[in-house]
């Protein structure tokens, strides 16, 4: 089996991680080496001769078009791939200019870092699916300044992976409502014969169990009975956090034992886990809102992979006060739907 050299640039290490560990998943995709500014790249491209590397644009020392131009002259044979923040058109059309492979935003990467992978290996041009309209309003314009021939991630393709994604958020009033929701999202799991997880603080988790005792017996024996896990918010988040950020080779190793326990004790053939949780919440409430929303996109990455339905509860007080700096915004667009409780 061939191997892909790749080498990722990026000055941003909790990105190292997470892109670490979803190549991990792939065994004919190998890192090779990693670089943290545009110089370093330079120097390890040469020095690797990489199949394919992921360049950011926004780096040190040195930006990554200036960086690709100088690496297209010293590893000719790189396929380069920029996955960075930058949404202006002008620049993407720059780095196509510059011989680049493809174009992803790092905000779509979850979704399509594999589709974007998997096209340029290929031979061909990949432009992620939030970029591409605009690059054909430009190409169809007056004054062209590019022509692309691409592969995109088309609206249908897009549609299923959202159909198969469930990954919710919901923002709650009061504490009642909390639990009311919670309780009823594993009632409905449970009642199918699929297994849920609640990650939860053990006051929720009395509450929870003494509400699915009042609607329906039969359910909270299937919670006592290992069909429904109870997991400790405080005892996962110490399991999943280093050095106050999401561990992503952690969560996913953690979260996919989780799953298959919770998958095993199901009275249905083929389960789909119901996971309900407030871990991000946490952080969140914490102050800690970097690391909830990228814990919020690991779970993201869980929920496009694997059979679960995710359900994450916010303080609605909480998330109103957020609103008002955008910063629910980036809460929202990792989730594939929203609800107020």
């Amino acid at each position: 089996m061939a191997v892909t050299r790749i080498l990722v640039v990026d000055d941003f290490l909790p990105w190292h991680r997470l892109v670490r560990a979803m190549l991990a998943a792939k065994k004919d995709l190998e890192i090779v080496a990693v670089a943290v500014d545009g110089l370093e790249a330079v120097q390890k491209a040469d020095q690797f001769q990489p199949d394919l590397i992921l360049l950011d644009i926004g780096l040190p020392t040195l930006n990554g078009i200036e960086a690709a131009y100088r690496i297209r002259k010293l590893s000719p044979k790189s396929k380069i791939l920029f996955v960075s923040q930058e949404f202006s058109v002008e620049i993407v059309e720059e780095a196509f200019r510059l011989g680049a492979s493809g174009y992803l935003l790092k905000l779509d990467a979850v979704r399509e870092l594999f589709l974007a992978v998997n096209a340029v290996l290929r031979g061909e041009q990949f432009v992620g699916s939030r970029l591409g309209p605009h690059l054909i309003t430009r190409a169809d314009g007056e004054h062209p300044t590019h022509r692309f021939r691409y592969h995109q991630a088309s609206p249908l393709s897009l549609q299923k992976t959202e159909d198969k994604r469930v990954h919710e958020v919901a923002s709650y009033r009061d504490d009642s409502s909390f639990v009311d929701g919670f309780s009823r999202f594993i009632e409905t799991a449970v009642k199918k014969g699929n297994p849920a997880i609640a990650i939860v603080t053990e006051a929720h988790r009395n509450s929870i169990l003494r509400q699915l005792q009042a609607w329906n017996g039969n359910v909270a024996i299937g919670m006592q009975d290992g069909l429904c896990i109870s997991v400790d918010v405080d005892d996962a988040l110490s399991t999943l956090m280093v050095n106050d950020w999401p561990d992503a080779t952690r969560l996913f190793q953690w979260a996919g034992n989780l799953i298959r326990k919770a998958a095993s004790a199901a009275t249905r053939q083929f389960p789909r886990v119901a996971i309900c949780g407030e871990c991000a919440p946490m952080l969140w409430a914490q102050g800690k809102s970097d690391a909830a929303i990228q814990l919020e996109r690991l779970w993201d990455t869980i929920a496009g992979s694997h059979d679960v339905d995710i359900l994450c509860g916010y303080s609605f007080a909480a998330l109103r006060q957020s609103e008002n700096s955008h910063i629910f915004n980036r809460i929202r667009v990792v989730h594939s739907a929203v609800h107020s409780l």
